[in-house]
Protein backbone atom coordinates (compact mmCIF):
# COMPACT_ATOMS: atom_id res chain seq x y z
CA UNK A 1 0.00 0.00 0.00
CA UNK A 2 1.53 3.12 -0.87
CA UNK A 3 2.63 5.36 2.02
CA UNK A 4 0.29 8.56 0.79
CA UNK A 5 -2.66 6.34 1.07
CA UNK A 6 -1.89 5.01 4.85
CA UNK A 7 -1.47 8.97 5.80
CA UNK A 8 -4.62 9.86 4.00
CA UNK A 9 -6.69 7.00 5.51
CA UNK A 10 -5.45 7.07 8.80
CA UNK A 11 -5.51 10.88 8.94
CA UNK A 12 -8.96 10.48 7.84
CA UNK A 13 -9.47 7.57 10.45
CA UNK A 14 -8.60 9.92 13.41
CA UNK A 15 -10.22 13.19 12.58
CA UNK A 16 -13.66 11.24 11.51
CA UNK A 17 -12.95 9.89 15.25
CA UNK A 18 -12.45 12.81 17.11
CA UNK A 19 -15.21 14.58 15.63
CA UNK A 20 -17.63 11.74 16.30
CA UNK A 21 -16.27 11.84 20.02
CA UNK A 22 -17.14 15.58 20.07
CA UNK A 23 -20.45 15.62 18.53
CA UNK A 24 -21.10 12.16 21.45
CA UNK A 25 -19.76 14.14 24.03
CA UNK A 26 -21.86 17.45 23.09
CA UNK A 27 -24.57 15.99 23.52
CA UNK A 28 -24.43 15.07 27.42
CA UNK A 29 -23.44 18.69 27.69
CA UNK A 30 -26.27 20.62 29.82
CA UNK A 31 -27.58 23.59 28.04
CA UNK A 32 -26.83 26.21 30.67
CA UNK A 33 -23.35 24.63 30.83
CA UNK A 34 -20.88 27.28 30.37
CA UNK A 35 -17.33 26.89 29.10
CA UNK A 36 -15.62 29.84 30.89
CA UNK A 37 -15.98 28.15 33.85
CA UNK A 38 -12.96 25.48 32.77
CA UNK A 39 -10.44 25.74 35.91
CA UNK A 40 -7.55 27.79 34.55
CA UNK A 41 -5.29 24.74 36.07
CA UNK A 42 -6.64 22.49 33.25
CA UNK A 43 -5.28 24.87 30.55
CA UNK A 44 -2.22 25.23 32.30
CA UNK A 45 -1.84 21.20 32.95
CA UNK A 46 -2.93 20.89 29.25
CA UNK A 47 -0.71 23.54 27.88
CA UNK A 48 2.36 22.00 29.93
CA UNK A 49 1.57 18.28 28.42
CA UNK A 50 1.32 19.34 25.07
CA UNK A 51 4.37 21.31 25.42
CA UNK A 52 6.43 18.11 26.54
CA UNK A 53 4.85 15.99 24.19
CA UNK A 54 5.61 18.92 21.20
CA UNK A 55 9.93 18.77 22.51
CA UNK A 56 9.51 14.74 22.71
CA UNK A 57 8.06 14.71 19.21
CA UNK A 58 10.82 17.06 17.87
CA UNK A 59 13.51 14.82 19.38
CA UNK A 60 11.56 11.43 17.66
CA UNK A 61 12.10 13.14 14.13
CA UNK A 62 15.34 14.70 14.45
CA UNK A 63 16.55 10.89 15.72
CA UNK A 64 15.38 9.08 12.84
CA UNK A 65 16.25 11.60 10.64
CA UNK A 66 19.63 11.78 11.58
CA UNK A 67 19.70 7.91 11.70
CA UNK A 68 18.38 7.92 7.99
CA UNK A 69 20.53 10.60 6.70
CA UNK A 70 23.62 8.23 7.93
CA UNK A 71 21.98 4.98 6.53
CA UNK A 72 22.13 6.83 3.46
CA UNK A 73 25.85 8.09 3.28
CA UNK A 74 26.74 4.94 4.29
CA UNK A 75 24.86 3.23 1.07
CA UNK A 76 27.15 6.25 -1.35
CA UNK A 77 30.04 5.43 0.06
CA UNK A 78 29.40 1.55 -0.37
CA UNK A 79 28.21 1.99 -3.99
CA UNK A 80 31.06 4.88 -4.75
CA UNK A 81 33.83 2.67 -3.22
CA UNK A 82 32.62 -0.15 -5.74
CA UNK A 83 32.75 2.41 -8.71
CA UNK A 84 35.99 3.22 -8.17
CA UNK A 85 36.91 -0.38 -8.01
CA UNK A 86 35.47 -1.13 -10.94
CA UNK A 87 36.98 2.23 -12.63
CA UNK A 88 40.33 1.53 -11.22
CA UNK A 89 40.13 -2.14 -12.83
CA UNK A 90 41.13 -0.30 -16.30
CA UNK A 91 44.91 -0.19 -15.70
CA UNK A 92 44.76 -4.29 -15.32
CA UNK A 93 45.47 -6.71 -18.04
CA UNK A 94 41.75 -7.51 -20.30
CA UNK A 95 41.38 -11.03 -18.40
CA UNK A 96 41.79 -9.22 -14.53
CA UNK A 97 39.86 -6.25 -15.37
CA UNK A 98 36.61 -8.04 -16.86
CA UNK A 99 36.89 -10.14 -14.51
CA UNK A 100 36.48 -7.76 -11.78
CA UNK A 101 34.08 -5.41 -13.59
CA UNK A 102 31.87 -8.09 -13.81
CA UNK A 103 32.24 -9.17 -10.20
CA UNK A 104 31.42 -5.28 -9.16
CA UNK A 105 28.53 -5.94 -11.56
CA UNK A 106 27.59 -8.87 -9.88
CA UNK A 107 27.70 -7.39 -6.08
CA UNK A 108 25.64 -4.37 -7.26
CA UNK A 109 23.24 -6.13 -9.35
CA UNK A 110 22.54 -8.79 -6.08
CA UNK A 111 22.14 -5.57 -3.67
CA UNK A 112 20.02 -4.00 -5.38
CA UNK A 113 17.41 -7.23 -6.91
CA UNK A 114 17.88 -9.20 -4.27
CA UNK A 115 19.24 -8.13 -1.05
CA UNK A 116 17.65 -5.15 -0.60
CA UNK A 117 14.15 -6.49 -0.23
CA UNK A 118 15.88 -8.96 2.64
CA UNK A 119 17.46 -6.25 4.25
CA UNK A 120 13.95 -3.56 4.48
CA UNK A 121 12.01 -6.74 5.60
CA UNK A 122 14.17 -9.06 7.85
CA UNK A 123 16.83 -6.50 8.77
CA UNK A 124 19.55 -8.57 7.85
CA UNK A 125 22.03 -9.15 4.91
CA UNK A 126 22.34 -12.30 2.46
CA UNK A 127 24.90 -14.58 2.66
CA UNK A 128 24.83 -14.50 -1.57
CA UNK A 129 26.11 -10.73 -1.14
CA UNK A 130 28.70 -11.53 1.49
CA UNK A 131 29.70 -14.20 -1.28
CA UNK A 132 30.07 -12.23 -4.01
CA UNK A 133 32.13 -9.56 -2.29
CA UNK A 134 34.69 -12.23 -1.17
CA UNK A 135 34.79 -12.72 -4.75
CA UNK A 136 35.83 -9.47 -5.36
CA UNK A 137 38.60 -9.48 -3.00
CA UNK A 138 39.97 -12.50 -4.26
CA UNK A 139 39.89 -11.41 -7.47
CA UNK A 140 41.68 -8.04 -6.54
CA UNK A 141 44.01 -9.51 -4.01
CA UNK A 142 45.12 -12.53 -6.14
CA UNK A 143 46.43 -10.82 -8.59
CA UNK A 144 50.05 -10.04 -8.79
CA UNK A 145 51.05 -6.33 -10.66
CA UNK A 146 53.57 -6.31 -12.98
CA UNK A 147 54.37 -3.34 -14.08
CA UNK A 148 55.05 0.27 -11.85
CA UNK A 149 51.20 1.52 -12.93
CA UNK A 150 49.81 -1.80 -11.78
CA UNK A 151 51.50 -1.37 -8.95
CA UNK A 152 50.14 1.76 -7.92
CA UNK A 153 46.38 0.83 -8.88
CA UNK A 154 47.61 -2.70 -6.33
CA UNK A 155 46.72 -0.64 -3.07
CA UNK A 156 44.17 1.88 -3.97
CA UNK A 157 42.08 -1.42 -5.18
CA UNK A 158 42.49 -3.35 -1.68
CA UNK A 159 41.61 -0.09 0.22
CA UNK A 160 38.29 0.54 -2.00
CA UNK A 161 37.69 -3.03 -1.19
CA UNK A 162 37.84 -2.69 2.16
CA UNK A 163 35.84 0.46 1.90
CA UNK A 164 33.22 -1.47 0.73
CA UNK A 165 33.14 -4.16 3.41
CA UNK A 166 33.22 -1.36 6.17
CA UNK A 167 30.20 0.22 4.56
CA UNK A 168 28.39 -3.10 4.09
CA UNK A 169 28.92 -3.68 7.92
CA UNK A 170 27.55 -0.59 8.39
CA UNK A 171 24.63 -0.99 6.48
CA UNK A 172 23.92 -4.24 8.21
CA UNK A 173 24.03 -2.43 11.31
CA UNK A 174 21.87 0.05 10.64
CA UNK A 175 18.88 -1.67 9.17
CA UNK A 176 16.80 -2.48 11.39
CA UNK A 177 14.22 0.59 12.85
CA UNK A 178 16.07 2.57 14.74
CA UNK A 179 12.95 3.72 17.09
CA UNK A 180 12.57 1.07 20.29
CA UNK A 181 9.16 0.14 21.43
CA UNK A 182 8.98 1.77 24.48
CA UNK A 183 9.39 4.82 22.64
CA UNK A 184 6.21 4.15 20.21
CA UNK A 185 4.57 3.25 22.98
CA UNK A 186 4.98 6.36 24.67
CA UNK A 187 4.48 8.25 21.29
CA UNK A 188 1.06 6.73 20.78
CA UNK A 189 0.11 6.86 24.74
CA UNK A 190 0.91 10.60 24.47
CA UNK A 191 -0.71 11.37 21.21
CA UNK A 192 -4.05 9.87 22.71
CA UNK A 193 -3.77 12.17 25.73
CA UNK A 194 -2.94 15.26 24.12
CA UNK A 195 -5.98 14.58 21.73
CA UNK A 196 -7.82 13.81 24.35
CA UNK A 197 -7.22 16.83 26.39
CA UNK A 198 -9.46 18.27 23.72
CA UNK A 199 -12.45 17.58 25.56
CA UNK A 200 -11.86 18.68 28.75
CA UNK A 201 -11.49 22.51 27.14
CA UNK A 202 -15.48 21.72 26.82
CA UNK A 203 -15.42 22.06 23.05
CA UNK A 204 -17.93 23.05 21.24
CA UNK A 205 -20.17 22.29 17.84
CA UNK A 206 -19.26 25.44 16.17
CA UNK A 207 -17.65 25.27 13.15
CA UNK A 208 -14.16 27.17 14.39
CA UNK A 209 -13.82 24.68 17.02
CA UNK A 210 -14.34 21.69 15.24
CA UNK A 211 -12.19 23.01 12.54
CA UNK A 212 -9.45 23.63 15.00
CA UNK A 213 -9.72 19.92 16.74
CA UNK A 214 -9.69 18.17 13.44
CA UNK A 215 -6.60 20.01 12.13
CA UNK A 216 -4.74 19.42 15.70
CA UNK A 217 -5.36 16.04 15.12
CA UNK A 218 -4.31 15.85 11.56
CA UNK A 219 -1.43 17.58 12.68
CA UNK A 220 -0.40 14.79 15.39
CA UNK A 221 -1.04 11.85 12.79
CA UNK A 222 1.30 13.77 10.54
CA UNK A 223 3.84 13.97 12.52
CA UNK A 224 3.84 10.39 13.84
CA UNK A 225 3.39 9.45 10.74
CA UNK A 226 7.39 11.62 9.66
CA UNK A 227 8.61 9.23 12.75
CA UNK A 228 7.55 5.89 11.37
CA UNK A 229 8.37 6.59 7.92
CA UNK A 230 11.82 8.03 8.84
CA UNK A 231 12.39 4.73 11.26
CA UNK A 232 13.02 2.66 8.45
CA UNK A 233 17.25 4.14 7.62
CA UNK A 234 16.70 2.59 4.08
CA UNK A 235 12.97 3.55 3.36
CA UNK A 236 10.28 0.86 2.76
CA UNK A 237 10.78 0.09 -0.77
CA UNK A 238 13.76 -0.72 -2.61
CA UNK A 239 14.05 2.19 -4.78
CA UNK A 240 13.62 4.57 -1.94
CA UNK A 241 17.94 4.96 -0.80
CA UNK A 242 18.83 2.02 -2.94
CA UNK A 243 19.85 5.06 -6.05
CA UNK A 244 23.48 5.50 -5.80
CA UNK A 245 24.20 1.60 -6.73
CA UNK A 246 21.90 1.58 -9.78
CA UNK A 247 23.04 5.48 -10.67
CA UNK A 248 26.61 4.44 -10.95
CA UNK A 249 25.60 0.77 -11.59
CA UNK A 250 22.76 1.33 -14.49
CA UNK A 251 20.89 -1.52 -15.91
CA UNK A 252 23.06 -2.56 -19.18
CA UNK A 253 19.93 -3.43 -20.74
Amino acid sequence: MPEWLILTLVTAGVCALVLAATLLNQRRVPEDDDPSETPDVIEYMTMMIGVVYAIVLGLAIAGVWEARGAAQDGVRTEAQALHEVSERAGDYPAPVRDRIRADARAYADHVVSKEWRVMIDKGRLTDRGSTLLARLRKDVTDYTPRTDREWQTFQPLVEQVAAVDAAREAREQNAGPTMPGVVWLGLAVGAALVIGLLFTLQIRRTPRELAMAVMFSALIVFLLFLVWDFDAPFGRSVGDASSPFTDLFPDPR
